[in-house]
């Protein structure tokens, strides 16, 4: 037998759920979003890798005008072609770039506590042992793409177009030129942003989100075609792979800048669709698109990806996975 009490307590209706109090409705909230900002290791690298680019474009806004402070800078930039490719709009464009993509990441290792090497830049290995054997890799590799090209008939080296002191003049200028180009793209998609990404999502989700954004940085360059976006990406990806293979991006940063010094300076053909002033040859290449790129040049040509996967093979024979020297 059941009590009265007993019954009418059983036969009560359910009690609604009871409310959080605010403030602890307030601490989720901010719990939420101390996550949304900060990992198990502090700020997390999707918002680190923001902060650098904040820095980069900082920098460069001021590097800029403190260049065009000075007359001789401001009437030259007022006066000189901006399409066309010479030593002078590269260094003066790049430079600026450079320093400040430096700028950037010593900033971030100070608030990080990091180095350039755990951006994959060993100082003590600058322009060292890695960085020759890239760039005459990448020599070699340009080589051989022409040679393909030539041999279906696609390309004619023609005359010298300069000589002597010229050749010397304009080859050094070229050299310093493209050595800045390739640095700040190497370092900025294969050095800091790639070091930190990496932390996040890891290499190589990493190195394709980059190499994508690598390839679409050069829609932006008025004569590139849609070959020649994805064999920038494509060779992006190549960076990385030896950025994998030894460790750090000097292999890389030679490859680069040899590959672009060769194809503008001592072949003498258009890179991005940009034809280059003070070039050695007065070469030319004729057939179809596909064999030589067109007017983009062999950047765009169908050619350039087989040269790019045997690249990559050479590269994994060349440095086995365990193998990271500086």
């Amino acid at each position: 037998m059941v009590a009265p009490f007993e019954s009418l307590a059983s036969n009560r209706l359910p009690m609604s759920p009871r409310r959080p109090p605010l403030h602890d409705t307030r601490i989720q909230s901010d719990l939420w979003i101390s996550r949304f900002f900060f990992g198990p290791d502090g700020l997390r690298a999707g918002w680190r890798a923001l902060l650098a680019v904040f820095f980069f474009i900082a920098f460069v806004a001021i590097l800029s005008g403190i260049l065009l402070l000075i007359p001789s800078v401001r009437s030259w930039v007022a006066h000189v072609d901006r399409t066309a490719v010479t030593p002078g709009t590269l260094i003066l464009g790049d430079g600026p770039s450079v320093a400040s993509a430096l700028l950037a990441a010593f900033v971030m290792g100070l608030l990080e506590g990091k180095s350039f090497a755990d951006y994959g830049l060993p100082l003590r290995a600058a322009f060292g042992k890695r960085f020759w054997q890239g760039a005459l890799y990448g020599l070699a590799m340009l080589t051989l793409l022409m040679g393909l090209i030539a041999a279906f008939h696609g390309f004619s080296p023609g005359t010298l177009a300069v000589r002597g002191a010229a050749a010397a003049h304009y080859g050094a200028l070229y050299a310093i030129a493209f050595l800045l180009v390739a640095f700040f793209e190497e370092f900025s998609f294969r050095g800091y942003l790639q070091a930190t990404l990496e932390s996040g999502i890891g290499f190589w989700p990493a190195a394709v989100v980059l190499s994508i954004a690598f390839g679409a940085l050069h829609v932006l360059n008025a004569g590139e075609s849609r070959s020649g976006i994805l064999m920038v990406g494509c060779f992006g990806l190549l960076a990385a792979f030896a950025l994998r293979r030894t460790g750090n991006i000097w292999f890389a940063f030679g490859m680069h800048a040899a590959w672009d010094w060769a194809e503008t300076f001592l072949y003498s053909v258009s890179d991005s669709g940009a034809a280059a002033k003070g070039h050695l040859l007065n070469s030319s290449l004729h057939g179809p698109i596909w064999l030589t790129g067109g007017s983009v040049g062999p950047e765009a040509s169908l050619l350039v990806f087989a040269v790019l996967a045997l690249a990559a093979v050479g590269i994994h024979y060349l440095f086995s996975a365990q193998h990271k020297a500086a």
